[in-house]
């Protein structure tokens, strides 16, 4: 199967209740469709120093910053697609290319221990950041609920909803099942618009209408924030995380 390996497009955030999310879909509703996933689990498991350079690079603000990434959309096996995402941004544009790779190869090369499987220019870029950064080793699994929604007139514009969006420190593998600190409050959603252009004009509308601006929110920065900063330094101490099928674990 072929996937799409280079992306670059502006990616704009905003967080919205409950009820700003169902005006939205209406309004999505004679532009958009839901793709043919429907509601995924999408899982990632990020790299970083051993000081988390990359998380706090992240959490300033720069004009520029870049992480690295492990990403399913399933539970994975060693044998299972994953794929490995280096990501950058630059003001609002992001560029991100990734490789796909069994779930085992990508951690054996990731970890050291394997040189990559594959060549190419990506795996070159990918090479050029562990080496500049390494040592790197997986520092948080997170994980989310997403709907994403494509254009019906053939442009590139996609709408994504992220909910349940939550992470943790412990069982770092795309092979377990997610579960994890919740990082937002109940009710509220993630909506990224994705473009390479400007909104459409509908959409300007309703976010005029319902005074919705776009926000700086970064998954892997909150995570550090709110979970990895505070257990810094400190005793160990159980925080109560949420499996996304509702049990209660303890890390």
């Amino acid at each position: 199967m072929a996937f799409q390996t280079v992306f670059e497009r502006y990616e704009l955030k905003y967080l919205l209740s409950e009820a700003q999310k169902q005006i939205i879909c209406r309004a999505m509703e004679p532009y958009m469709r839901l793709d043919r996933y429907g509601r995924t689990t999408i899982r990632n498991l990020y790299l970083d120093t051993d000081n988390y350079r990359l998380a706090r690079r992240s959490i300033e603000r720069p004009v520029y910053k870049e992480k690295l990434r492990v990403r399913s959309y399933a539970q994975s096996a060693a044998d299972s697609t994953v794929f490995v995402e280096l990501k950058k941004k630059y003001r609002s544009v992001v560029c991100k290319r990734r490789l796909a790779l069994p779930e085992r190869e990508a951690m054996r090369w990731l970890g050291g221990t394997e040189p990559c499987p594959v060549k190419s220019q990506i795996a070159d870029e990918i090479e050029y950041f562990l080496r500049y950064y390494g040592p790197l080793r997986p520092t948080a699994f997170l994980s989310y609920e997403r709907e994403a929604f494509y254009a019906l007139d053939g442009s590139d514009f996609r709408v994504t909803f992220d909910e349940r969006i939550c992470s943790r420190q412990t069982d770092l593998s795309l092979c377990e099942p997610p579960y994890g600190f919740p990082l937002l409050k109940d009710g509220i959603t993630l909506m990224e618009i994705k473009c390479s252009g400007g909104i459409p004009l509908w959409m300007t509308r309703v976010l005029s209408e319902q005074k919705l601006y776009k926000t700086s929110f970064s998954k892997y920065g909150s995570a550090y924030e709110k979970l990895i900063f505070p257990r810094q330094n400190q005793p160990a101490q159980k925080i109560q995380i949420t499996a996304l099928g509702g049990a209660v674990c303890y890390a």
